[in-house]
């Protein structure tokens, strides 16, 4: 974990309630896909995680929600100002386990840390395919920048309103993967773990008080004990986990 003050360098509105922000700063910290930030905003007691979307050199980018009042302030902020912000918290996805034509599976706010993981599997040469869930298509975004990157990218929205209809697990069996990936809600994990072919990794989107393991406040049931999202996690092996009933 580091602290560190970054500016801002852009941030602006990408799809409904969802914000790209692009900083500078010292990112020596992040060292893996599948890590978050702790940004603090200003009026507010704790910190706001945001999971990296990506991170060249000293530019950090970060994809967010509004979905309360210091996400709505940190939209409101312009280029030029400055954050605080904690880099390099928890465990980030492991690359190694990825297999040949390694599969990503993202729903909503769960897709910008499959963004950079991503761009690091395709620089090692591997075939990715990423399946993206929105509810419909006004929520859609990043589809060009992972086409960009060379990934295979299929959209599947709820509605039907863009790309195929229905969730991502019904777009699942359409191709054959050797390991998946995946970030987004539990609701949607919970289809997946009974859809997956293969072993992988979940990264948990999960509500934190300090966001460095002090408080335990963001707890999961595995084979081993409970684990800290924000410690032991966000990362976790699809055979560990318990799901609860």
């Amino acid at each position: 974990m580091k602290q560190g003050i970054f500016t801002i360098i852009s941030n602006k509105r990408i799809a409904r309630n969802i914000y790209e922000i692009v900083l500078e700063g010292d990112t020596s910290a992040i060292t893996a896909p599948g890590q978050f930030v702790n940004i603090t905003v200003e009026g507010f007691f704790l910190r706001r995680p945001i999971s990296v979307c990506d991170c060249e050199g000293s530019k950090l980018t970060l994809i967010y929600k509004t979905v309360g009042g210091g996400t709505e302030k940190l939209s409101s902020l312009k280029a030029g100002e400055k954050l605080d912000i904690l880099t390099g918290l928890g465990n980030g996805y492991d690359l190694s386990k990825s297999g040949d034509s390694p599969i990503l599976i993202g729903g909503g706010v769960g897709v910008p840390p499959l963004f950079y993981l991503a761009k690091k599997l395709i620089s090692q040469g591997k075939s990715v395919t990423a399946i993206l869930g929105f509810n419909t298509e006004d929520e859609v975004f990043y589809e060009d920048e992972f086409k960009r990157a060379g990934a295979n990218t299929v959209i599947v929205t709820a509605d039907g309103s863009y790309g195929k209809k229905g969730f991502v697990t019904d777009a699942l069996p359409d191709y054959d993967y050797s390991f998946f990936y995946t970030c987004g809600p539990e609701p949607m994990f919970r289809a997946l773990s009974k859809a997956v072919k293969t072993p992988g990794q979940y990264s948990f989107e999960e509500r934190m008080g300090c966001g460095f393991g002090a408080c335990m406040g963001c707890s999961c049931k595995t084979l081993t004990g409970n684990k800290r999202i924000c410690k032991e996690g966000p990362v976790m092996e699809s055979g560990e986990i318990i799901w609860k009933d």
